[in-house]
């Protein structure tokens, strides 16, 4: 059983969350070619995937009960799962801007050029990638 919890947690990791690393990492790009069609379909993908990422974490969880013996408490895995909490409210903030600018590109004001939400989801979505590449490490080489 504890294979199948793992095979889930690890394809769920896969294919969840590198295509939505991808998605909010070019999102930028987007914004700044002012391509609208292209920027709605990375929000939506965003939060698609954002959703079905929690799947790594719901299974992660179900495979540590699984396999008992305290795993749940050592300190690697309760730190994997602080950042997951923290990767999925830095989420919700890049979903935000992606409607901000989704918005502002829609707008027929020269001003309203959706800059802000540019830098920031750019900025949040670097931030993002590497606490990724943290969790991997701790569920790697401590474990």
């Amino acid at each position: 059983m504890s294979s199948l919890f793992l095979w889930l947690h690890i394809a769920f990791a896969v294919f969840t969350i590198g295509p939505l690393t991808a998605a909010t990492m070019a999102a930028p790009r987007a914004i700044r070619d002012t391509n609208l069609p292209v920027l709605r379909n990375i929000q939506r993908t965003t939060r698609i995937y954002s959703v079905a990422s929690l799947g790594v974490f719901v299974f992660g969880v179900v495979l540590g009960v699984v396999l008992g013996g305290g795993v749940l408490g050592k300190w690697y895995m309760t730190a994997s799962m602080t950042l997951f909490i923290v990767g999925i409210v830095l989420l919700f903030i890049i979903d935000r801007d992606l409607r901000g600018a989704v918005q502002a590109l829609q707008s027929e004001e020269k001003e309203d050029d959706a800059k802000v939400q540019n830098g920031r989801i750019a900025a949040i979505s670097g931030l993002l990638t590497v606490i990724w590449l943290v969790i991997l490490f701790l569920m790697v080489v401590p474990g």
